[in-house]
């Protein structure tokens, strides 16, 4: 059941979509959509956020909400996750297909597609102290490494191999 009109989504205090839906599908296969963004400081390095759940390299970002835009919930992810304002967002690429089905560690399954921007214009200090998040690093064109979360891996070889924007994918 809808816990919110759509004019009351946005009034909401505890916005939590997928908690809330996940109350009622369990575990069961949800389809999301993920919002990230590519952050390349001023020596041509992306920054990658190092997850807690698995360890392995993954785009800041997150699941967009009910109403939200896709700038807006990859502005708020990048903000909760990294502690850095984005800007200037640029449309990098569209991800869907079977590496975009996720088996979290605590039996969650997702289909989620994947709207990557890119940007080189942030303010603040990263900060690694969400607790989704292990670390936060830069990394050059080729140094990228090599145990990268699986639905992310394309968008981050995509980037290290110069892709052009506007990806559909």
């Amino acid at each position: 059941m809808v816990k919110y009109s759509f004019n009351e989504w946005r009034k909401a205090e505890d916005m939590n979509y997928i908690g809330d839906l996940r109350k009622t599908m369990g575990h069961d296969l949800i389809m999301t959509v993920g919002c990230g963004v590519l952050v390349v400081n001023d020596k041509n390095q992306v920054l990658l956020q190092k997850r807690s759940d698995n360890g392995q390299w993954c785009i800041p970002g997150g699941a967009l909400e009910p109403i939200e835009t896709y700038e807006e919930a990859a502005i708020r992810e990048l903000q909760e996750e990294v502690g850095i304002t984005v800007k200037d967002l640029k449309l990098f690429g569209i991800y869907s297909g079977k590496d975009r089905e996720i088996h979290y560690p605590n039996k969650d399954v997702v289909y989620s597609l994947a709207v990557i921007f890119v940007t080189d214009s942030y303010d603040g200090t990263i900060s690694d102290e969400d607790s989704e998040v292990l670390e936060h690093r830069f990394f050059s064109r080729d140094e990228i490494p090599e145990n990268l979360f699986a639905p992310d891996a394309r968008p981050i070889r995509d980037w290290a191999n110069g892709e052009a924007l506007g990806l559909v994918k």
